[in-house]
């Protein structure tokens, strides 16, 4: 009977560290969602770059309406604000140049990856992750603007809590052909005026506590994916570009 109870009173003791571990990551020295990696310097002055739609870009919301997008979350003075499930654009795209800007309430309690958290999907699968970083602390590849689960960014250029921030990016579609993905999709991030991906290689689909990997098969053109994570995450300004 002592041989069998140790354990278990044990387990309630273990640290993060020593919990079950996810896979490491071909491309890097560390392990999945790994908390040992050390997170990206933060690096101050960087402001919220708020720019007009182009006129050649899709207008996906500009606080008037939601028809570009497949679920009306609320608007709120003028904001779009995640709630109830994931909204799409009703177009969709491959290479393209994002703009949108977001902003996690003010005194809305966050810790870890619960409270701020979304992200946007380039292409419905691939993630640049929308995270509460400037006091909270989570896995450097689950902090704002890293490819989640796989790269985080340079720096970490959050702004504090209850204000405007921005994200361009700029992302590069994989090339597949008879026999499957030819060239991987690439993607630049700039946050808040400061680039924090500067054209990484997207590993494959986001997924959790797994190595990412590309498909089989694969649109040539899919929406843009705006998460909701049981957070109440605002956005404004949303366009896109085709590239292609």
């Amino acid at each position: 009977m002592r041989s069998i109870l140790i354990p278990i009173l044990l387990a309630p003791l273990l640290t993060a560290a020593e919990k079950p571990q996810t896979p490491k990551q071909p491309w890097s020295e560390y392990r999945v969602h790994d908390v040992s990696r050390p997170h990206p310097e933060k690096v101050t002055g960087g402001a919220c770059v708020t720019t007009p739609a182009p006129s050649d870009a899709v207008v996906l919301f500009d606080g008037s309406g939601t028809d570009a997008l497949t679920v009306d979350w609320p608007i709120q003075d003028g904001s779009l604000v995640a709630n109830g499930k994931d909204t799409r654009s009703k177009e969709e795209f491959a290479s393209c140049q994002v703009h949108l800007e977001w902003r996690i309430p003010a005194g809305r309690k966050v810790k870890d990856q619960v409270g701020g958290n979304s992200g946007v999907f380039l292409m419905d699968r691939y993630e640049v992750q929308v995270q509460e970083s400037h006091t909270n602390v989570t896995y450097a590849d689950g902090q704002a603007a890293a490819l989640y689960g796989q790269t985080p960014p340079l720096l970490n250029a959050s702004l504090p809590q209850g204000e405007w921030q921005s994200y361009d990016i700029i992302f590069t579609a994989p090339v597949y052909g008879d026999k499957g993905m030819e060239e991987p999709a690439r993607v630049t991030v700039i946050h808040n005026g400061v680039v924090v991906q500067d054209n990484t290689e997207i590993y494959g689909g986001t997924v959790f506590r797994r190595i990412a990997k590309y498909s089989a098969k694969h649109p040539e053109k899919a929406p843009l994916r705006l998460q909701w994570h049981k957070d109440p995450i605002e956005y404004r300004n949303i366009w896109v570009r085709p590239l292609d």
